[in-house]
């Protein structure tokens, strides 16, 4: 079995209905560690080592937090300024995170169809998340596809945001299981196409 690390990442989660399930369904994954940033790092003074270690100590990483302006929040840059330190991430000696996986598994407030060349965003999520997709390239990772939830602005009840957060369970577990196809996962726009509904 893979060792997955989920490091969430929402300043008000209170204030997200899907984030806060995406996260309840996480934790209920057995074998999986689960981090909430935001939590242990409200003054964004970052434990560099403990992180490190972390990160050392699992196959798949999972940054999941809102989709902010094309981007993550501000506690995720932080976190990889931080800690994707040269000559332990990358670099002359940098090869502590060669072989494994990353991907974002993010929430969007736009429909799937604004995030498109003809749609208003003018990009897809998969070409939005490029800068991800690089750092992982740099450290020696495999970039998976973000797993994508659209509409979140829109899921008001349990009764929609329940299925979702199941198949997002699913696809924590199947990461775990080592039963995703990951050269599909690497190359498909997002990874939910990969999880059956």
């Amino acid at each position: 079995m893979a060792k997955v690390l989920v490091l969430h990442a929402h300043p008000a989660p209170h204030k997200s209905r899907i984030n806060r399930r995406l996260a309840a369904a996480a934790r209920e994954v057995e074998g999986l560690t689960f981090r909430d940033l935001y939590e242990l790092y409200p003054d964004y003074m970052i434990d560099v080592e403990e992180e490190q270690r972390l990160l050392s100590e699992h196959d798949v990483i999972v940054f999941q937090h809102p989709f902010y302006w094309y981007s993550a929040p501000s506690l995720v840059k932080e976190y990889l300024d931080l800690v994707l330190t040269y000559g332990w991430a990358y670099g002359e000696g940098g090869t502590a995170l060669r072989g494994k996986c990353m991907m974002q598994a993010i929430s969007a407030g736009g429909s799937e169809e604004v995030y498109c060349p003809q749609g208003r965003n003018r990009f897809t999520i998969r070409q939005l998340l490029a800068p991800f997709d690089q750092t992982a390239f740099l450290c020696g990772m495999r970039y998976l596809a973000p797993h994508v939830i659209h509409g979140a602005n829109q899921l008001a009840d349990a009764a929609s945001i329940q299925p979702l957060a199941q198949r997002y369970a699913r696809m924590l577990k199947a990461l775990r299981d080592e039963t995703l196809p990951l050269e599909q996962a690497t190359q498909a726009e997002k990874i939910n196409d990969l999880i059956p509904a």
